[in-house]
């Protein structure tokens, strides 16, 4: 997984570079206008994703916020989110910047949990709700980030195969398109179940892939795992944690 991941984690630092030399304004999500021809789906994952980034660094990634009984969090790649657990991100979504503390880290699968300890109005997050096996060859898929510098954005695609890796894992590949920034994302099919993070694009011979992407399936991560250290250090315990 090591050799992919260098495409999105030297293009993440490169991204301090991208946004000197390419000015982009970005327009406020709520007075974009949205096409009737976007799915119900569409929308409320368009509406769920955030942008990540470390205070003091350049670069970005994307995620999306999820809720998950009365804890509201942020799923993110490893990569994007890769200090030790307690350091706090700047979650920025809806025109907002809020913290998210990273309470879980998964190098091997590339799988970030952060916790959004002031929470936005429920109706912004999307419910955790995960497929409950690898998506099959064919599955119609969306997800929304924030590539290079620009503004939010939104992809539709299909899983397009597998690729068994060296751990005896699994990763999902994509036929859609991604690019730095991108990275971290949360994939869904169309009936608003998470089919797995984004952590990478296809490395070429000679340049990127940008319309193979790699997804780490959503069954690597165990929620309530991942909640465990979290809950011990909550004075009052959130539903989520019994």
């Amino acid at each position: 997984m090591k050799f992919l991941s260098i495409v999105f984690g030297s293009l993440l630092l490169a991204a301090a570079h991208a946004s000197e030399t390419i000015e982009a304004t970005a327009p406020d999500s709520r007075t974009i206008e949205i096409s009737s021809h976007m799915s119900t789906t569409e929308i409320s994952v368009r509406n769920a994703a955030v942008r990540v980034t470390r205070l003091g660094e350049g670069g970005h990634g994307s995620g999306s916020l999820v809720q998950y009984k009365d804890l509201q969090l942020v799923l993110t790649a490893q990569h994007v989110a890769d200090a030790i657990i307690g350091t706090p991100y700047l979650i920025t979504h809806d025109g907002e910047i809020r913290e998210g503390i990273l309470i879980y880290s998964n190098d091997a699968h590339d799988i970030a949990v952060l916790w959004v300890q002031l929470p936005w109005p429920r109706g912004h997050a999307l419910k955790w709700n995960p497929s409950s096996e690898v998506a099959p060859v064919g599955t119609k898929i969306t997800y929304s980030g924030f590539p290079a510098s620009h503004s939010l954005m939104s992809f539709r695609g299909r899983v397009a195969g597998y690729e068994l890796m060296r751990d005896g894992s699994t990763n999902i590949l994509l036929h859609t398109y991604g690019y730095f920034g991108c990275s971290g994302s949360v994939i869904y099919n169309v009936e608003k179940e998470i089919i797995g993070i984004l952590w990478g694009i296809d490395k070429g011979a000679i340049a990127p892939i940008e319309d193979m992407i790699w997804v780490s399936p959503i069954q690597n991560l165990n929620l309530k795992l991942s909640l465990r250290g979290l809950c011990q250090t909550l004075r009052n315990e959130p539903r989520a944690c019994r």
